[in-house]
């Protein structure tokens, strides 16, 4: 499947006419996702920044994504474009806001107590995808009711039992009207992340005294955390008990993980998801291949965003060569560094058909809280908007055919 344009006119995405003078009064202290996280790592207690922030090792896979992103190149026309571009899209038969939607991740509420209900409600105001994680703050059920237009869910491999949790949670999903199933491929075994251990987030879980007085000296984040307390892994409480804790549900999760999907699992899950399917952290574009063979609808090129091994190649440099692989046969989705309007627009004129984000809106919840969504998605509208109209694309579809100079791209 793939994008395609709406008409210009079309309703933007945010902010709206509602909110333009409040995204207005705080572009003027905020005016960048990057002033977004250093106000975050401010406001933030410690453990908390470094959780949403930190990535595999020493960190040499998220600037590795960073710089490729930096290097790509786009060669503007001018004569062509009078007034900003939309911004809205077309995927998997949906009307969108914007090609930027929010990335499943793991435990957000670390970073943000409440970050699952904050993300999937600014979402769904948005008119973009919210990808709901196995192992979120809430459950399926409670992300449907409050992002019926924008849930996907995204599901790790439960392969006990013939896979009786993962079948079970994939039928949940379909049950809440998630639109989209992502199965992820990148995690095969959980790698150390460096700056988590060293801030005091380990399985099992207890709060520090160093933690404690961390939270204390955040009056913002203590408010929040004696609201909506400590996340309970929502979708796996069914499979534990109501009254089971956080170390308990971990241990849980830890034992019924088999490493990552298989392609007879692919298979399977393929043929009884009857909705758009994705697989989630493809790079080799024989994998795009095989994928397109088992008739998956999206291929989701990632590198687990540089939290899972630091010697990957940058997603950004692989993204042309499963574009190529796919060849119209599936859409292919793109995230891993994001971090700006420019960086989608680069995406998308390298031949990405939609782009997800998730380090940025942590950035955005650690530095506004409650706000932080929806300015997060008013910095992409605006800098997507900006990007397109100075390269003389009239449209989201009109950026893929912008001239790129892209040095890293590999060749396999």
């Amino acid at each position: 499947m793939t994008q395609k344009t709406l008409a210009a006119g079309a309703a933007p995405a945010v902010p709206g006419d509602g909110a333009g003078a409040r995204f207005a009064e705080l572009h003027r202290g905020y005016p960048t996702i990057y002033h977004l996280r250093e106000r975050a790592r401010r406001r933030l207690p410690g453990f908390a920044f470094e959780a949403g922030d930190g990535g595999a090792g020493a960190d040499l896979g998220i600037r590795r994504n960073w710089g490729a992103l930096d290097a790509v190149e786009l060669m503007p026309r001018y004569g062509v474009t009078t007034s900003l571009p939309p911004t809205d899209t077309e995927l998997f038969g949906q009307r969108l806001g914007a090609p930027i939607g929010v990335a499943p991740m793991g435990s957000p509420g670390i970073v943000w107590p409440g970050a699952d209900q904050l993300l999937a409600a600014a979402a769904q105001q948005a008119r973009v995808p919210y990808c709901l994680s196995t192992v979120s703050g809430m459950s399926i059920e409670e992300a449907g009711k409050i992002a019926p237009d924008s849930l996907w869910f995204q599901l790790y491999r439960y392969a006990k039992n013939e896979h009786a949790v993962g079948l079970d949670l994939m039928r949940r999903a379909h049950a809440a009207g998630a639109r989209v199933l992502v199965l992820t491929l990148d995690t095969p075994i959980r790698t150390t992340r460096t700056r988590e251990v060293l801030s005091g987030i380990t399985t099992p879980f207890r709060f520090t005294p160093k933690m404690v007085a961390q939270v204390l000296a955040s009056p913002s984040y203590l408010s929040a955390f004696l609201s909506k307390g400590i996340p309970r892994f929502g979708n796996l409480i069914k499979y534990v008990g109501e009254n089971a804790g956080i170390n308990e549900v971990a241990r849980f999760n830890q034992q019924e993980i088999r490493g990552a999907f298989t392609w007879e699992d692919v298979a399977r899950f393929r043929d009884v998801w009857k909705r758009p399917l994705v697989l989630k952290g493809i790079l080799h574009p024989q994998d795009a291949l095989k994928a397109v063979s088992l008739g998956v609808d999206g291929i989701q090129v990632s590198n687990h965003g540089g939290r899972q091994v630091e010697a990957l190649p940058a997603a950004i440099d692989a993204l042309p060569g499963i574009v190529a692989a796919a060849n119209g046969r599936s859409a292919v989705l793109f995230d891993s560094g994001v971090r700006s309007g420019l960086d989608v627009v680069r995406a998308v004129a390298l031949g990405a058909d939609f782009v997800f984000a998730g380090k940025a809106f942590l950035w955005g919840l650690g530095a506004l809280g409650e706000e932080g969504p929806a300015h997060t998605f008013g910095l992409f509208a605006d800098e997507i908007r900006a990007a397109l109209g100075q390269i003389g694309a009239r449209s989201v579809a009109e950026a893929r055919a912008a001239v790129v100079r892209h040095p890293g791209s590999w060749r396999l």
